[in-house]
């Protein structure tokens, strides 16, 4: 369970509008922090047309290398850590150009700056 990589994961069970049921999520967490069974997630759902402009969520295509067979979207709104015995069967994994967009949208989710300082100065580093 690497970055970038895509797996089918079992949300269940959620609470309120939190993401649900059975369904693929990229790891997104760096692969050389932490020493617990997690992962860091962001979970995809169907891609919908009104979803454009939208900025946490970001369009994945269908792919031979992404395993998807559906037009997706990438929801970055609902980042979590997951525990790995969630994770039932890898799917595939997206190129770097894509982590880029899902960073760019988590920056934005998250009230993070390019410089890696939120708004209020604290510093992520």
């Amino acid at each position: 369970m690497k970055r970038g990589e895509i797996w089918l994961v079992n949300l269940d069970p959620t609470l309120g509008a939190e993401i649900r049921k059975t369904r693929p999520a990229l790891v997104v967490n760096d692969d050389e922090l932490g020493v617990l069974p997690l992962r860091v997630i962001v979970p995809i759902t169907d891609w919908k047309p009104h979803y454009a402009g939208t900025p946490w969520l970001v369009e994945l295509v269908p792919d031979i290398d992404n395993g998807l067979s559906k037009p997706s979207a990438a929801d970055c709104f609902q980042v979590r850590s997951v525990a790995t015995v969630r994770f039932m069967r890898r799917l595939g994994t997206v190129p770097n150009s894509f982590l880029s967009d899902i960073e760019t949208a988590l920056a934005k989710v998250l009230h993070i700056q390019a410089s890696g300082k939120t708004s209020s100065g604290f510093s992520a580093k």
